[in-house]
């Protein structure tokens, strides 16, 4: 099937972006957590606004009924932010949920059908048990062909690595340094679920054993100490611990509205300017386990709309669900080449917050964490916050950003949204 050129109908612009803090939060709920997100999405807007004038609602969230018993997400945080009675839709597709609700609140106004729309997502994944989310996420794969097997999302990622492992020679090293890169960035993220680099998940388990006065390891350096299975111990070989993104809680949401009206909410408007989503065959009907094809189709979606190439981007914020998952990414991107290119960029310091294509710089799913139904407008807040020289400590100064991109999948591939945005 030949697909045509896609552009949008009516520019989009994003002029306010804000989240929550992540984490593990005990005391709050999923309409809460959105609540918290909206009002750090209204202080962010320069020259204010009157949230009534918000037409619509788009709510990303995969599974508060089964870790809240709670369905009807969309009315709920229209409610907790005081829009009733606008408007609003649950969005659900897996991790991808609230890219998906952005890419809907998008086409909600490039239609001519709104002209400011609230989008974002919200999870609460913390309430169950972990064997229990375990099994709550493992919704998202095949529940005929994988998780009936004894899959989970762990063991589905660890066949992508192990698959790249034998095809391109890639390492374990390879997979922690990328670990190691996203929790350097993560420690300058105030929200962070854990803002603490390797070195310092070291120095504070040197603390603990000195405390119950147990012999005191004596690592040389972080992937020494990422070595050590009592430590880091394996989840699904490759994936160890730190291989993993945690189950955290969290919200975003980002205030969309019209290009032609952007400037009455702010002098630095950034538009979205390509966007791309598709689906894709479960693991075990996918030609290759070294790439997630559907990532592939959006990406190129997006670039084709937006008229730039993978060189064009700036920064990129990616699903780093595991280690693998931002490997795999940053080739299917165009970033740089599949294969032992991509394995090793964030060794050789390409992808780091100085490098010539950093990627994360939030810290990732990985680091950040991945609330699930809030992931993709996270990302989204991290380049609002990025391209307009906001991101503080984190904050990339070694180029101009004028583009950037983030990159969103759902489950283990069946869903990629692609999304590209302009600084003018």
């Amino acid at each position: 099937m030949t697909q045509r050129k896609r552009k949008l109908g009516r520019g989009v612009a994003m002029v306010g972006a804000g989240m929550s803090a992540f984490g593990i939060r005990p005391d709050v709920t999923n309409r809460e957590l959105f609540a918290e997100a909206f009002l750090d999405m209204v202080s962010s807007v320069d020259r204010g606004f009157d949230p009534q004038d918000i037409e619509a609602l788009y709510v990303g969230n995969c599974g508060a009924e089964m870790w809240e018993s709670q369905s009807v997400m969309g009315a709920l945080c229209a409610d907790v932010t005081g829009l009733t009675p606008r408007p609003a839709l649950k969005v659900e597709d897996a991790c991808a949920s609230s890219s998906v609700a952005v890419r809907e609140g998008i086409m909600g106004i490039a239609s001519g059908m709104y002209d400011m729309v609230l989008v974002g997502g919200t999870e609460k994944m913390s309430i169950l048990p972990t064997n229990w989310t375990t099994m709550a996420l493992a919704c998202g794969s095949d529940t005929t062909y994988e998780s009936a097997a004894g899959f989970t999302f762990p063991g589905l990622y660890a066949s992508m690595a192990t698959a790249h492992m034998e095809r391109y020679g890639t390492t374990h090293d390879d997979l922690l340094r990328v670990a190691i890169k996203n929790h350097n960035n993560g420690a300058l993220n105030p929200k962070a679920h854990f803002p603490k680099t390797i070195k310092d998940v070291m120095d504070m388990r040197k603390a603990q054993a000195k405390e119950k006065g147990k012999p005191i390891p004596n690592w040389a350096d972080e992937m020494e100490f990422l070595h050590d299975p009592r430590y880091n111990p394996v989840i699904a070989w490759p994936n160890t611990l730190f291989d993993c993104c945690p189950v955290t809680d969290g919200a975003a949401c980002i205030l969309l509205v019209a290009d032609e009206i952007a400037k009455n909410f702010t002098d630095k408007p950034l538009y979205i300017i390509g966007s791309g989503q598709a689906s894709g065959h479960n693991l075990h009907d996918r030609e290759t386990l070294t790439s997630i094809p559907a990532a592939k189709l959006a990406a190129q979606q997006a670039y084709e709309m937006a008229g730039v190439r993978p060189q064009d981007i700036n920064i990129a914020e990616v699903h780093d669900c595991f280690t693998i998952a931002e490997i795999m990414a940053i080739a299917d991107l165009g970033f740089f080449k599949e294969g032992k290119e991509a394995a090793t960029a964030a060794g050789e310091g390409k992808t780091a917050r100085d490098g010539i294509k950093p990627v994360n710089v939030s810290g990732g799913l990985k680091c950040k964490g991945h609330p699930v139904g809030a992931t993709g407008a996270a990302q989204v807040v991290e380049i609002f916050q990025q391209m307009r020289g906001e991101a503080g400590a984190r904050q990339v100064t070694n180029m101009d950003i004028n583009l950037a991109l983030n990159h969103n999948i759902g489950a283990h591939g069946t869903t990629a949204v692609v999304q590209i945005y302009e600084r003018r």
